[in-house]
């Protein structure tokens, strides 16, 4: 297959094609697709472990307040003890949360955002709010392509 290409069950007469990026210019937004096309790339990392489900409810939570690790699994429907623990861990790596040990017995731990991890919770709650402001377009959007291709496939 060509490159620029793709093959999908959705489109079963053939083939779309895609553009290619635009080149990069030094003026406006850097070409989104340089850094993924690097090996080992260091913001391709960071944005998957930014851009994760459990990581962005953790920052989301830890806005501007400290929380414990029991509470931080109370609020976060669905996730696993060890999937939180992980998630802290990494993001406690990244310089985005701080975790304190209280030397009391037993042991108690809070997480709270470091102020890398707070300029971090404003984009999300930028990202946030365009979600609200927009999802009933995006619902629209879904039921128009679930119809269409409910068609297709009759």
């Amino acid at each position: 297959m060509e490159e620029g290409t793709s093959k999908s069950p959705r489109h079963p007469e053939g083939t779309v094609t895609t553009l290619p990026p635009e080149p990069h210019t030094t003026e406006g937004d850097p070409d989104p697709f340089q850094w993924d096309t690097r090996e080992g790339c260091e913001v391709r990392q960071i944005l998957d472990r930014v851009a994760d489900k459990w990581s962005l409810l953790v920052i989301a939570l830890l806005d501007r307040r400290k929380l414990r690790f029991t509470q931080l699994k109370r609020e976060i429907d669905g996730i696993s003890q060890r999937m939180l623990t992980v998630t802290l861990r990494q993001l406690e790596r990244d310089g985005l949360i701080e975790r304190t040990v209280h030397p009391v017995v037993p042991p108690r731990v809070d997480y709270e955002l470091t102020p890398l991890g707070g300029t971090l919770h404003t984009t999300i709650r930028t990202l946030v709010t365009w979600t609200e402001e927009h999802q009933d377009e995006i619902a629209a959007a879904r039921a128009g392509y679930d119809a269409r291709a409910a068609l297709e496939e009759r």
